[in-house]
């Protein structure tokens, strides 16, 4: 099996990014059970969103669709839904975010920046790919624009991309991004890094994980395309940290180890972003028409409905999306849901009776 050359030792000594936010700390350090850290991520939730608010905004957010494709039911809706569908679909977006450091100096970080092209090869995805028709797949997976593509539109060079940033790294294939130290048959050549000042920015805690993987990992990762990744192209981090004015990354563990979220500071208030669940309804399912949802979150006392394909730490993953909950403001076009972002967001098709979204963002744009 395929891993990294390097251990997550090997990254001790990288340089860190950001200012360390104390408000929040290491919910399995809270004594007790996960009932205990539960009512901690609301306390420290609380805490730091009072704090966070006075830290500004960034210049500003666009959102910038990538790929709309099939994802099974029974993982995104975990098992509230009812629908008979046993595929619904999901569009991956990524987001572009720009400030001014207190230096003066701007900033570009790139949320969600998926290779979708070298993605595909992810064993879950490749395995599905394999199995479906190819008159099929094209029907049920539409590829809108590359992240080079975006940039291009929105006026920033590839070079002026200062970070790169995942809420996980289930499916990506950094190697285009950041380069490698070798040649890659697949690519044909050493690839130089198409954004050679980025540094991707992940918890420590996920390097670890992906140094040996669990076989419950194994169908999210491509553990053998980061065997030449350079480790000096990660930024690692532990716990939460503010990166700029309204800008912070909050480690948001269960999904995987070290997930982690992204939440802004914007004119409509406090946005949350990630893959924990794939739609702002799941966060308040009282409120879902998905058939199921509303019911089941009733019936099982569960005020959150995870997207649940890697189960690694369950309990973790429900406290993280509670954390981003208590985190999030009301929308502002229905204050029945919160401005959670998710970075796959649940997309409507005639394909998949049963899991048109109530209530959907598709996009975040800020402008300060």
């Amino acid at each position: 099996m395929a891993s990294f050359p390097w251990s997550a030792t090997d990254v001790v000594d990288l340089p860190t990014i950001g200012t360390p936010v104390d408000t929040l700390t290491d919910l399995g350090a809270v004594p007790g059970g996960p009932g205990a850290r539960l009512a901690a991520a609301r306390r420290q939730g609380a805490d730091f969103k009072r704090e966070f608010v006075t830290t500004g905004r960034p210049d500003s957010v666009t959102t910038c669709d990538l790929v709309t494709l099939p994802y099974p039911t029974r993982f995104g809706l975990f098992r509230a839904s009812r629908s008979v569908a046993p595929f619904l679909s999901i569009t991956n977006r990524m987001l572009v975010i720009r400030w001014h450091d207190t230096d003066g100096r701007s900033r570009v970080l790139l949320f969600e920046p998926s290779d979708v092209e070298l993605g595909k090869y992810t064993p879950y995805f490749d395995r599905l790919a394999q199995r479906t028709p190819d008159v099929l797949a094209r029907r049920m997976v539409t590829e809108h624009e590359t992240v080079l593509g975006h940039l291009a539109r929105l006026g920033i060079a590839p070079e002026d991309v200062d970070y790169v940033l995942f809420d996980h790294l289930h499916t990506q294939d950094l190697r285009r991004w950041v380069g490698t130290t070798a040649h890659q048959d697949d690519l044909g050549g050493r690839p130089e890094p198409l954004l050679p000042r980025a540094k991707v920015v992940v918890q420590r805690d996920e390097l670890a994980a992906m140094a040996e993987l669990h076989p419950l990992q194994r169908p999210w990762y491509q553990p053998g395309t980061y065997r030449d990744v350079p480790p000096g192209a990660f930024l690692p981090i532990e716990g939460s940290v503010l990166l700029g004015p309204g800008v912070a990354v909050v480690k948001t563990p269960g999904h995987v180890f070290g997930n982690q979220s992204l939440v802004l500071h914007t004119s409509t208030g406090v946005w949350v972003s990630s893959e924990n669940v794939i739609a702002a309804e799941c966060l308040t399912p009282e409120h879902s028409r998905l058939p199921g949802l509303a019911r089941w979150s009733r019936e099982w006392g569960q005020e959150v409905v995870l997207n649940a394909n890697s189960l690694e730490t369950t309990a973790d993953q429900y406290n993280s999306v509670v954390l981003e909950k208590t985190l999030a403001d009301p929308s502002q076009d229905d204050p029945r849901f919160l401005q959670f972002f998710p970075s796959s967001e649940l997309t409507g098709a005639w394909t998949n009776p049963g899991t048109n979204p109530t209530f959907s963002h598709r996009t975040l744009t800020h402008t300060s």
